[in-house]
């Protein structure tokens, strides 16, 4: 992990190098030679790295090391600080002869790396030799990485579904079974990484189960239950228009007239809302029968056949709950389950095949999944580490690496400790640029789903993925993800609209307790929860540079300084908290930056946010209206955008001068509201995401959109119809243009002609009325592109049936409409629809 530290230190010194060099002047020379020198100490960290097992001398240097890459990176970074302030916070000036009049800055940033570099040299010299690679591996060995990554095979959730088919019948009979009685619990009882949850999501998903209940809502518990949050978390599920866990929510009157409830009021609305269904709600990971006691009275007896479904290592838990109903137990792998289920890991069918069996390979392989206990988890991992293990020699390396520390072990620890020996093995197995991306997965509550874009625009604030001319960011983002799914380090979730590509992933409890305790260990980052009764969190220097605030309150107040924090991480579920934060000075090298604010009325978001010259990533939540500061048009480093629950939004001109940003996505809880207006001039190559600009004044120009050249997703607010089809002929030019959004407030002669050329759409969404008069040409809709994958039709109100021309979409999986379609009758021919898995109508 040090080597990856390192190596963050290198990219930032290049960077420095690349955007700041007229500023170093004379100490240029002395910050490329602490690079250098950084990179050494990283081949023999690299070399150290694969050392797992190392005496307290040795791990303190390696500490050491880690430490000086830190103090390296602060004083970088408080450069960059004082050269943006000399230079008036305008951008590199092509005039710089009269900046730095005073050689205090240069002179303190060569003491300060000469001093670094003297440190590590004397490190050094007291080290043992190690081998420098010979690819000579430094700041570009991240992308060398990439190629290790593009395997012949691929994760499959469904292959890691061993022995539970007589488990599964058990709990889908249970289920079905039409008693009528109240509070009927259903329970998958057994210890963690036995594989509850993923049985209770193969059940939950089962088509005879979705058939047979009206509503169906899934919600992890974990060791710290909030009834609010869960009651509410179901409550806007079932007032949603549909039973699908991603369908459009619950109106803005609705959703904000819910959040404002007392629990009181919360329980009873759920409960009248659930009354004349038979539903199924799973309960996952539950711990205590003392929540399910808090919680039940929400829960009425429902329609006949309602049921609650419980995961829980505890079995007198799911007695309780429900004493006349008999858990399904969960019982450890046999030995042959054991092997068969690791033999499907560790050769995969077009790696190895020939050597599966190998007597060698067979020998070590019994001798290691024995130690699994006849856990999946453990298995999965140890398989999952193994397949990148193509020769006797390493998989003897592995074998002893697992034995040898359970030698040190008491008799009776020895089988718990084989299991987390093998999950630790796995995680010191990862190659080093990997290693900060899974332990960053931490910072996210137990249970949490957490969405892949969020995750990887995060990774790339941190400077995980640096720039690279090569790849995109976000695409050698997914790559990483790819890499920890396929060695089952991370779980997927739920797969995005095309069914193959990641959306959300979850990490399993005891993959997160070694996550967790593994970032303590490296002072990588700290979970602070806030006090019980109390709101506010102090932070401090002795502090870790990366925080991930847990709170327990609608309102947390941060106070204290943190110079040297980098991430300031808040976490948000069902409901809206509040981050308040008094300070922005006392957290001058942030990152990454997520605030939140409750309120009524325009939110006049601080100056002092300017000042945050290194924040690459800025998420802002309020429920209102919101006014940006014109001294956010200087976070020129600034990467990703986003701002949540919304109404109205005023943003300085000075966003779109900012060349780093990739993302803006402005997320308002109005289908009709807007955007933000359109700035002629707005050219920034790097755009990828780009939601919602509102074209009203002027159409779009030609060569502002040309410059768009990686812009996947965007989002237009059209006030005017007459500039629909200039816009979107322009748009045709886009090669990467995956997703696009469109809102009409004007819906006269609207042309939707230009979409047929849209040849690499994949999403489209349209929003606001679409006069669809009959007309000789055809249906207004029959220019949708016929290579979308996922089409959503809001508030369009159109009098023609659209069904005869949606149905000829050959590609489209999944159609939500929501006051689509105001007339009475749709009809649907038989061979309609060819590979559509979702219809929903309202």
């Amino acid at each position: 992990m040090e080597e990856a530290i390192v190596s963050l230190a290198v990219e930032r010194i290049s960077d420095l190098l690349i955007h700041e060099a007229v500023f170093l002047k004379d100490v240029k020379d002395q910050v490329e030679s602490l690079r250098a020198e950084l990179t050494r100490m990283q081949c023999f960290l690299k070399d150290a790295d694969s050392k797992f097992e190392q005496d307290a001398h040795f791990q303190n240097r390696v500490w050491e090391i880690r430490d000086l890459a830190y103090d390296a990176e602060d004083a970088i970074d408080s450069f960059i600080l004082k050269a943006a302030h000399q230079r008036g916070f305008h951008g590199i000036v092509k005039r710089f002869t009269s900046i730095f009049t005073k050689p205090y800055h240069l002179h303190k940033i060569g003491v300060q790396v000469k001093a670094i570099k003297t440190k590590l040299q004397n490190i050094s010299e007291n080290l043992p030799a190690f081998e420098i690679p010979d690819d000579g591996e430094g700041s570009s060995s991240i992308f060398k990485v990439q190629q290790q990554f593009r395997r012949t095979y691929s994760h499959v959730e469904e292959e890691d579904v061993v022995s539970l088919e007589v488990s599964t019948k058990d709990v889908m009979t249970m289920l079905m079974f039409e008693e009528d009685r109240p509070h009927a619990v259903v329970s998958i009882v057994g210890m963690g990484g036995l594989g509850k949850t993923t049985l209770a999501r193969k059940v939950y998903n089962h088509v005879d189960v979705r058939h047979h209940f009206d509503f169906l809502a899934w919600f992890s518990i974990s060791q710290q239950c909030k009834p609010r949050e869960v009651w509410l978390s179901v409550l806007k599920k079932v007032l949603s228009p549909s039973n699908d866990e991603k369908v459009l929510s619950p109106s803005n009157d609705e959703r904000e007239k819910i959040e404002k409830m007392d629990e009181i009021e919360l329980r009873r609305t759920l409960f009248d809302a659930l009354k004349e269904k038979r539903y199924l709600v799973v309960l996952d990971d539950i711990w205590r029968s003392e929540d399910w006691d808090i919680l039940k009275p929400a829960f009425p007896r429902g329609r006949k056949g309602s049921k609650i479904l419980f995961t829980t290592r505890i079995k007198n838990v799911a007695s309780r709950a429900d004493p006349w109903s008999t858990p399904v137990e969960l019982s450890l792998l046999t030995d042959d389950e054991s092997w068969n289920l690791l033999c499907r890991k560790a050769f995969p069918r077009s790696k190895m095949a020939s050597q599966c069996c190998s007597e060698e390979f067979v020998k070590l392989g019994k001798e290691m999944v024995k130690k699994c206990g006849g856990l999946p988890l453990a298995i999965v991992v140890l398989g999952c580490l193994l397949a990148t293990k193509q020769s006797v020699a390493q998989w003897e390396m592995v074998h002893k690496n697992i034995h040898g520390h359970l030698n040190e072990l008491p008799h009776q620890d020895r089988q718990y400790g084989a299991v987390n020996r093998i999950l630790v093995s796995s995680y010191n197995d990862l190659p080093y640029p990997l290693k900060p991306c899974f332990l960053y997965l931490s910072h996210y509550p137990e249970d949490r789903e957490i969405p892949k874009k969020e995750l990887i625009r995060l990774w790339i604030a941190e400077g995980f993925i640096p720039e690279n001319e090569e790849f995109l960011m976000e695409d050698l983002g997914e790559k990483f993800l790819e890499e920890l799914i396929d060695r089952s380090l991370v779980q997927v979730s739920r797969r995005d609209y095309t069914g193959t590509n990641v959306e959300t992933c979850r990490v399993h409890d005891l993959l997160r307790d070694l996550c967790t305790k593994k970032a303590r260990e490296e002072k990588f980052l700290e979970i602070i929860q806030q006090p019980l009764y109390e709101l506010e969190v102090t932070l401090a220097e002795s502090m870790l540079r990366r925080i991930s605030i847990h709170p327990r309150h609608s309102k947390v107040y941060l106070k204290g300084e943190h110079p040297k924090l980098r991430s300031l991480l808040f976490s948000q579920n069902v409901r809206l908290v509040e981050l308040c934060i008094s300070k922005y000075k006392s957290f001058k090298f942030l990152r990454v930056l997520t605030l939140a604010k409750r309120g009524n009325k325009w939110w006049h978001v601080s100056t002092e946010i300017g000042n945050l010259q290194h924040l690459r990533y800025l998420k802002l939540y309020y429920n209102d209206k919101m006014i940006l500061p014109r001294s956010i048009g200087r976070l020129k480093n600034l990467y990703t955008l986003y701002i949540k629950f919304c109404y109205d939004i005023v943003i300085p001109d000075g966003v779109f001068k900012l060349e780093r940003l990739r993302h803006i996505v402005i997320k308002s809880r109005k289908y009709s509201s807007s955007g933000f207006r359109w700035r002629q001039g707005f050219t920034s190559k790097n755009i990828e995401t780009l939601k919602f600009i509102e074209v009203d004044g002027k159409p779009v120009e030609n060569n502002a959109v040309l410059r768009w050249t990686n812009i996947q997703s965007l989002g237009i607010a059209f006030t005017r119809a007459k500039y629909v089809k200039l816009t979107l002929t322009l748009l045709t030019k886009l090669q990467r243009l995956r997703s696009v959004s469109l809102k009409f407030s004007d819906s006269s002669n609207l042309d939707l002609e230009p979409l047929s050329q849209y040849y690499h759409l994949s999403k489209l969404k349209l929003v606001g009325g679409i006069e669809d008069e009959p007309h000789p040409n055809g249906h207004v809709l029959k220019f949708l592109p016929s290579n979308i994958v996922k089409l959503t039709l809001v508030d369009c109100e159109l009098s023609q049936d659209p069904m005869a021309v949606l149905e000829k979409l050959c590609h489209l999986r999944i159609l939500y409409l929501k006051e689509a379609y105001i007339g009475s009758k749709m009809a649907c021919s038989a061979n309609g629809f060819p590979v559509a898995r979702k219809r929903v109508k309202e």
